[in-house]
Formats: structure tokens, C-alpha cells, sequence
């Protein structure tokens, strides 16, 4: 009898401990069916109503710190290799940032940007969106965007554009206009011919479509799709390759990092633009990542769009953490980064890694998450933290 008591015990445990989320694994949100409670060590901790958590001794500090990263207290980079040096040595094209316009006045921030042994490639954030760049139709500006290249040629970095055709952040003009498909093919040749043959020969890819699709693999409703279907795709990427044939055209989107139906929707467009003759050469992956959630088949994605005859390039790296940070979680980041870094590197047509913005001080996630950023590899005092380490671990 004691036998089958001991037995009892030990399957009840199992079955406890598996409808437990493991480290770094969801726990609660709003529409979340799986487990709500936390292997031992961990705790549930909410990111936002619609995700939470568990996270290594987040009730306790799992014993380290949790101050903001930067106070001193809380491990920073060691390494004294240079992010852009080791990815051309690994046979990279690049390791780049994104930045922007308003940056550029500060000069401990501009010091770094400017070293082209840390970032071969700079994209512009926002300056050459449609909002931007044709504000009223027809009437085109290129101050913000020009200043960014005109850095970058002084750097010796490459530049990637971003981006032509997107839903978000567009001028109530294009957004509400009412055109005709006639119309709206018009509008879309104009402002892609004249933005990508503004910048011809300093570009060295572009973003012409960003994000079209849902999640679910559906196209997404806005003004492009709703007035001229998947057209709008060929229009812009036709418009782009004629103002400058020797850019890059890619189609950027995120959460095509993994096997589910947005890539293989991504994947069935750019076969379909293949095999109609439509000019594309990339696939642009976001990768906008929690800390402990990379995807494990990264490097497989990657093969699977290479193998469609296009490069791909991850093109606004950057892994949120829920805060305060904790040396838990910035080891974790730390890993996570490397991993991202090691799938590229183990793909000949990943051509480069552009995290999002480099520092947190200007990062976008924390007026987007509540309660979650420190997502770049440097904190916002400008110190290297150990996700830098990992980067360098990745093309090692």
C-alpha cells in the first residue's frame, strides 16, 4: 500500500507541475486558456491585461537587484569587441541602428552612432515615412530624411530606407481620400517613384511594403488593400525598383519569425511575386522579442525565405523585459540576443542585424508596453549591458 501511496504522490506532483508555465513561459491575459501558475522560483507577473509572466524570483529580486540598469548595481558588458567589426568578420554586410532626427543633438549619443565599428547601417525611425516625406499630395520633403544619410555617408555606413507603402502613419489625405483603384495606383507610383529616386544610389534597400498582413496570416484592412487588393504590393515594389534598380526591395513584418500562418502567408506572397516577375530581393524580420520568448525555429524561417531565392536581414531587433530589470533577466536577455545573432550568422543570406534604436533612452517600447522596456544592449546612460555581450558572442 505504501508503494501505491508514493506512486499517488509523485503523479499528482507531475500533474501539478505540469499545468505550471515554465520560466520566461505565459501565465495570464486576458483570452490566455493555459496555466496561470508558476513553476517553483518563479512568479506571475503581469505585463499588461493581455500578457503575463513568470518571471525567476520576481517577488523577491531572485536574488539580485532591482534597480533600474545603469545605477551601477546590475552587471553591465565586458566585452571590448566592436559590434559592426566582428559581423563583417563573420562575412556580414553590416551590424546597424535605427535612429532619429531628435537624437542627433545629443553628442554622448552621436559619438557612439558615429563609430562605423559599432553600426555599418543606420534606418531612419521616422523621417522617411509618408507623414514625413508628402504630407499634402504632391508636395515632398526630405530635410529630416537627407540629414540621416547625409550622416551616415560621412560615417561610411550603409543606409536602409523605411519605408514606402505602410498603414500607420500616413496623412489623412491618403488615409481618408476616398480615391478610385486609378487614383490610388497613381498616388502609390508617385510617392514611391519620387521617395526611392530622391535617395537612387544611397540606398542600399529599402522597405517598400511594411506590414501587411494580421497575425493570422489575413491581409491587413487599410486604404491600400480595401481600394486595390494585393495590387498594391506589385504597384509600390514596381514603382521603387524603376526609381533606382540597384536598391534592395524588401517587405517587413513582424512575427514572421516563426512557423505560423503570417510567414507562410509572407512566404506564398513573395513565391507569387517570383513567379509573376515582380521585383523583390528581401524579407525584412522585425524581431521585436520578449526576453526568454525568441523563437527556437529563427534559423529555420531564415532558410525557408533564402531558399525562395530572397536575402533576409532582421531589421528592429530589439527584447523587452518586464521591469525593473534583474540580473536574471539580463542574462536572459543576454542569451536571447546571441541566439537572434547565431541564426543569422548560420544563414548565408542573412546580410545584417539592425536593432532598434541602440540605447534605451530612445527606445520606443516603454510608451507602447506599459510596464516593460530595457530592450536594447545599451542602457539609458549609454553603458553597454550584457545584452551587448551576447551580439558579440553571435557572430563569434
Amino acid at each position: 500500500m505504501k508503494a501505491f501511496t508514493c506512486l499517488g504522490l509523485l503523479l499528482a506532483y507531475v500533474a501539478i507541475t505540469s499545468a505550471q508555465s515554465q520560466e520566461w513561459g505565459q501565465c495570464g491575459g486576458i483570452g490566455w486558456t493555459g496555466p496561470t501558475t508558476c513553476v517553483a522560483g518563479t512568479t506571475c507577473v503581469a505585463s499588461n491585461p493581455y500578457y503575463s509572466q513568470c518571471l525567476p524570483g520576481s517577488s523577491t529580486g531572485g536574488g539580485g537587484t532591482t534597480t533600474s540598469v545603469g545605477s551601477g548595481s546590475l552587471p553591465t558588458s565586458t566585452s571590448t569587441a566592436f559590434s559592426n567589426t566582428v559581423a563583417k568578420a563573420a562575412g556580414k554586410l553590416y551590424f546597424g541602428t535605427a535612429t532619429d532626427n531628435s537624437e542627433l543633438t545629443n553628442t554622448a549619443y552621436t559619438a557612439i552612432l558615429d563609430n562605423n565599428a559599432y553600426f555599418g547601417q543606420l534606418s531612419p525611425a521616422n523621417s522617411m515615412k509618408w507623414d514625413a516625406t508628402e504630407p499634402e499630395q504632391g508636395v515632398f520633403t526630405f530635410t529630416g530624411g537627407d540629414q540621416i544619410v547625409a550622416l551616415a555617408k560621412s560615417n561610411g555606413q550603409l543606409m536602409r530606407g523605411h519605408n514606402c507603402v505602410w498603414y500607420n502613419q500616413l496623412p489623412s489625405w491618403v488615409s481618408n481620400g476616398g480615391f478610385t483603384e486609378a487614383e490610388l495606383t497613381t498616388i502609390i507610383q508617385n510617392h514611391c517613384g519620387t521617395l526611392v529616386g530622391h535617395y537612387k544610389g544611397e540606398m542600399y534597400s529599402w522597405d517598400v511594403i511594411n506590414e501587411p498582413f494580421n497575425d493570422d496570416g489575413t491581409w491587413r484592412s487599410d486604404v491600400f488593400y480595401n481600394t486595390l487588393g494585393t495590387s498594391f504590393v506589385q504597384i509600390a515594389l514596381e514603382a521603387a525598383s524603376q526609381a533606382d534598380p540597384s536598391a534592395k526591395l524588401y517587405i517587413n513584418d513582424y512575427n514572421i519569425e516563426y512557423a505560423g500562418p503570417k510567414a507562410t502567408a509572407m512566404m506564398n506572397l513573395v513565391s507569387s511575386l517570383k513567379a509573376s516577375g515582380v521585383p523583390i530581393n528581401g524579407v525584412g524580420l522585425q524581431c521585436h522579442f520578449i526576453v526568454g520568448e525568441v523563437p527556437t525555429d529563427l534559423q529555420t524561417i531564415m532558410e525557408q525565405f533564402t531558399a525562395l531565392d530572397v536575402e533576409v536581414a532582421v531589421t528592429e531587433l530589439d527584447i523587452r523585459m518586464t521591469l525593473p530589470a534583474t540580473d536574471a533577466l539580463l542574462e536572459q536577455q543576454k542569451t536571447d540576443y546571441q541566439t537572434v545573432i547565431s541564426a543569422c550568422n548560420a544563414v548565408e543570406g542573412c546580410v545584417g542585424v539592425t536593432i532598434w534604436d541602440f540605447t534605451d533612452e530612445y527606445s520606443w517600447v516603454p510608451s507602447t508596453f506599459s510596464g516593460q522596456g530595457d530592450a536594447c544592449p545599451w542602457d539609458s546612460n549609454l553603458v553597454k549591458k550584457p545584452a551587448y555581450d551576447g551580439i558579440i558572442i553571435g557572430f563569434s
